[in-house]
């Protein structure tokens, strides 16, 4: 094969694979495009089951997701700021639903949120993230097990914070078989949360509403 015959060769080569690219770019570009609406509706449904498990709908008769408001404080476990989502009722106030970090997990951080009423009663707690260990630290999530409703109903008191802890530190309550760490960071990441909302309600209330799924 001849040196021109070799040169035109590797151009049209050259040209396929540039031509190739090009289409796969767009095939992406276009794929992402049709999509993008889809994954944002999946995002916002998965978002609002989890809020409706914490603030109920018979608590508030706004969009919980546009009533957003980003909160940045260390009691919430983190130097990030975190979503809190106000519910109200007939216009007013009724409840806050609030992310939060407990930092010293077994394995890691775990992100919950808590749902607090204005007389500052614990609505529900749910578990978004964790990588505790399966079968024992992963108890903390509903789906594979019921500790994490012993706080539904529950307030944080001045008179009754020393029982916020699991029964082994002389608390109230339970801890798991061979995973002790897991529940005792919950159990303090909830108190310090509720304790905040308690402490700060007006201040989170009165902020601009600034974030939501975008």
């Amino acid at each position: 094969m001849g040196t021109k015959t070799m040169l035109n060769a590797i151009r049209k080569n050259g040209l396929v694979l540039a031509i190739f690219a090009i289409i796969s770019t767009g095939v992406v570009a276009l794929t992402h495009y049709l999509t993008q609406n889809q994954i944002q509706h999946q995002e916002q449904q998965q978002l609002m089951s989890i809020l409706n498990q914490v603030l109920p709908q018979d608590l508030h008769d706004n969009t919980l997701y546009k009533s957003c408001t980003l909160v940045t404080n260390p009691a919430l476990g983190t130097k990030s700021a975190m979503p809190a989502y106000i519910g109200t009722l007939n216009g007013e106030p009724s409840a806050i639903a609030i992310e939060s970090i407990a930092p010293d997990g077994y394995s890691g951080a775990i992100k919950i949120i808590v749902g607090v009423k204005q007389d500052g009663t614990i609505i529900g707690v749910r578990v978004l993230s964790q990588h505790e260990t399966p079968g024992l630290g992963d108890k903390i999530e509903l789906r594979f097990s019921n500790w994490i409703l012993e706080f539904t109903g529950k307030k944080v008191t001045q008179q009754n914070l020393p029982t916020w802890k699991v029964k082994k530190d002389g608390g109230q309550f339970d801890q798991f078989t061979g995973a002790t760490i897991t529940p005792r960071a919950v159990v303090k990441a909830i108190k310090n949360t509720v304790l905040f909302v308690d402490q700060h309600r007006q201040e989170i209330l009165s902020q601009q509403l600034n974030c939501g799924v975008k």
